[in-house]
């Protein structure tokens, strides 16, 4: 296979994988690249300014500054072996006295950066920069690339001395880290001396040590491959650094798993290259299509507005003319008065005739003539009294009102149906009540809000409710106020039942299709809040407490090296115990945790305090094996008795592996699915989350896969006084409180 891949790999030129070579950050080639715990490489002064970007006082600050206009910058790089040195130590001998960090500081400085090819952040511990490998396979292909772009240019000797000009290379070695032409070769490394005996390659300038040196343990090299944190470690490392506990391997074998997975995997690329190629025609052709489409849209929106500018015109125009006309027919009116107004001041002779007419003495002829002349002057007096304008001066039955068209147009769809958003079964956690979350869809154009909706299809052991004839289910769908992110939270949820949740996306009264529903199980009763307790029983040297109480991890460390000789001896070491410190004395509870895979063991259950204060004040026998209830000493009612005295109801996980105890008619209810003795059923792969689950009042405690809500394991528990959360580590191993179960506490 190996073969057929360096035979298929001649068709691929070097000079093909530049884009191979570049730091994500630089945008050159890799210079002294360093492997990031993500398996991602970056150069080695990229590294150092972004430990400086991301923290002033870094503790590399004192090395050799790679940033523009700075003094240092014009200073030469450093050699090889000087850079290994920087490597392995963190930076210069300024660099380990600079204030932010010391190699023997008491307090410990844990440095983050974020790798420029995954965003996620990478936690460098205290030794910074010295816990990362340089990637010297990089290296030499980087040099390889170099080399072949600069193919007119030749490497010289370096051990040429004059008058005579220095020939050129033909063989480099990697021991004296220099290059050589025939003759000086010769005499550098004459047969029947030590010299002769070096590496050497073709001409290089690319010089790098012989051997991986373990950057935790400057002198030893690294002979192992830890299998868990997938990288090389030394042997110093398996015993007692920080891979004491887990999984190691040759290198040879791993170099040999690897080489054929990399093989097989080059085999199948250069396998599917025609099927690559269709695929790049297949895009072209989207490219072509997404092109005329998107001018196609153009034009047809172009249209589209278009006619709203023609409609919006007509109606302008037409709206301008009946304002005209009713003008000009108020003012007609007005002006009419007007002059009606102005013939009254022209006819004042009116009023001297009436006075003539008032002379007249002749009763027959005065009534003939002031009759009509009354009515005249009746009229003109009656227009004086009520004085009414002809028209209206206001124009309030022209005056629009254009808001809800206004709104239209605001709330006009150009961006189509939004695609649904997913919900993230990863983040979403139900208890009583249930925080679901979800990822929106990828289309860059914002929604307005989401919808999320939920019912319950029923309880542990009843089928879902069948759905109608209509296709409607029966269970009626709840739905829950609009949500403006990417989370929220359903309240005062049945317990011990199955809910089936979905979402939609709104964007300008548009709505998205629902998202694919999925179910939850709630737990069988309501979540118990609780932190680690670090007073009552908490051993500090061999335990470690997060600053929120929310996770506690056990370290293989000093105090096993001194139980050593006890363990040569066959002594059992103890388990060491903590409990919440939240206690539970009547009622139905629970809680749900995760393990870490990598523990070596775990117990989890309950403790009685009761029984925890006899346990801590009566002297115990530490080298007998009865030290743990489950040492593997089995000796019939002994154990029985021993079992009733322990104030610990536990479970055991470990390596990946949850272990079921041995049945008993007392202590496993004849109901539960695993009663089986057979050591293969005992023995169930971890959950990713567990939960336990106390039934104070019916004297029972049950433990789930908590993502399931399957019952693994139930047993009989005397619950007197107060019961607390118990767990017990042994070796490397770490456990993680969920986030709901100290929600409340951290709150408070």
């Amino acid at each position: 296979m190996a073969a057929e891949v360096r035979r298929n790999s001649i068709a691929v030129p070097i000079k093909n994988i530049e884009r191979e070579l570049i730091c994500p950050i630089c945008k050159e080639l890799f210079t002294h690249p360093l492997i990031l715990p993500c398996q991602h490489s970056v150069c080695h002064k990229c590294v150092r300014e972004l430990l400086m970007l991301s923290h002033d006082d870094s503790f590399d600050a004192g090395s050799e500054c790679s940033m523009p206009g700075s003094p240092r910058s014009r200073v030469p790089s450093p050699s090889m072996e000087r850079l290994d040195r920087l490597v392995r130590s963190g930076g210069s001998r300024g660099s380990m006295s600079s204030p932010g960090w010391r190699r023997n500081s008491v307090t410990p400085r844990v440095t983050a950066i974020p790798c420029p090819g995954c965003q996620h952040d990478i936690e460098l511990g205290e030794r910074g920069i010295s816990m990362l490998f340089r990637n010297f396979t990089l290296e030499n292909i980087v040099e390889r690339y170099r080399q072949a772009a600069r193919a007119a240019v030749a490497i010289m000797c370096n051990v040429c001395k004059p008058p005579l000009p220095p020939q050129e290379a033909t063989k480099s070695c990697m021991d004296c880290k220099a290059s050589y032409c025939n003759e000086c070769f010769k005499l550098n490394h004459p047969w029947g001396t030590p010299k002769a005996q070096h590496e050497y390659v073709g001409p290089t300038t690319n010089f790098r040590p012989k051997v991986l040196m373990c950057p935790e343990h400057e002198m030893e090299k690294v002979n192992m491959y830890c299998e868990v944190c997938r990288r090389p470690v030394c042997h110093l490392c398996k015993l007692g650094g920080s891979h004491a506990n887990h999984k190691v391997t040759s290198m040879s074998s791993a170099y040999k798993i690897l080489k054929e997975k990399l093989a097989k995997s080059i085999h199948y690329l250069i396998s599917k290259e025609d099927q690559v190629r269709t695929q790049i025609s297949d895009l072209d052709v989207l490219i072509k299509q997404t092109e005329e489409n998107g001018q196609l849209s153009e034009r047809e929106a172009i249209a589209h507005f278009d006619r709203l500018f023609e409609t919006l015109q007509e109606r302008k125009t037409e709206m301008l003319r009946s304002i005209d006309q009713s003008r000009n027919r108020r003012l007609d009116q007005l002006k009419g008065q007007v002059e009606e107004y102005q013939g009254m001041l022209e006819n004042s002779g009116l009023v001297g005739y009436a006075q003539e007419v008032l002379k007249e003495t002749d009763q027959s002829c005065f009534v003939q003539t002031a009759k009509q002349l009354h009515v005249r002057i009746q009229r003109a007096t009656e227009s004086l009294r009520t004085f009414h304008p002809a028209s209206n001066p206001c124009f309030d039955e022209f005056v629009l009102d254009t808001s809800k068209e206004e709104m239209l147009l605001k709330e006009m769809c150009f961006g189509g149906v939004p695609d649904p958003p997913l919900i993230d079964l990863s983040r979403s956690r139900v208890y009583n009540e249930a925080t679901i979350c979800w990822r929106l869809s990828d289309d860059h154009i914002a929604t307005d809000h989401q919808l999320l909706e939920y019912r319950r299809l029923g309880g542990r052991g009843q089928s879902p409710a069948p759905p109608q004839e209509d296709g409607v289910d029966s269970g009626s769908w709840r739905t829950t106020e609009r949500v403006y992110g990417a989370s929220t939270v359903v309240c005062d949820l049945e317990p011990d039942s199955l809910y089936a949740f979905r979402v939609r996306s709104c964007r300008s009264s548009m709505y998205s299709p629902y998202s694919p529903e999925v179910t939850f199980h709630t737990p069988p009763a309501p979540a118990f809040g609780f932190l680690f307790n670090d007073k009552c029983g908490f051993s500090a040297e061999r335990l470690v407490l997060s600053k929120r109480r929310d996770s506690v991890e056990s370290q293989a460390g000093m105090a096993f090296l001194l139980a050593s000789e006890r363990v040569q001896t066959g002594s059992y070491i103890g388990l060491d115990y903590i409990i919440g410190d939240m206690g539970i004395t009547q009622g139905r509870h629970f809680w749900a945790f995760r393990v870490e895979a990598h523990s070596y063991m775990v117990k989890v259950g309950v403790a009685s305090d009761t029984k925890l204060l006899e346990w801590f004040h009566n002297p115990r026998d530490t080298s007998s094996p009865r030290y743990d209830q489950d040492s593997g000493h089995d000796s019939g009612s002994e154990d029985a008795c021993y079992e009733l005295s322990q104030p610990f109801t536990l479970l055991t996980l470990g390596m990946g592996k949850l272990f079921i105890p041995k049945a008993s008619a007392s202590s496993v209810s004849s109901s539960s699915a695993l009663v089986s003795t057979a050591a293969s059923e005992r023995v169930l792969p971890m959950p990713q989350r567990v939960g336990v689950c106390l039934d104070y009042d019916a004297g029972r405690v049950y433990f789930y896969d908590a993502d399931t809500m399957r019952c693994l394991y139930e047993r009989q528990v005397e619950c007197s006084g107060t019961m607390y959360p118990a767990f017990g580590l042994m070796g490397g191993g770490r456990v993680h409180l969920e986030d709901f179960i100290t929600a409340k506490r951290l709150t408070f």
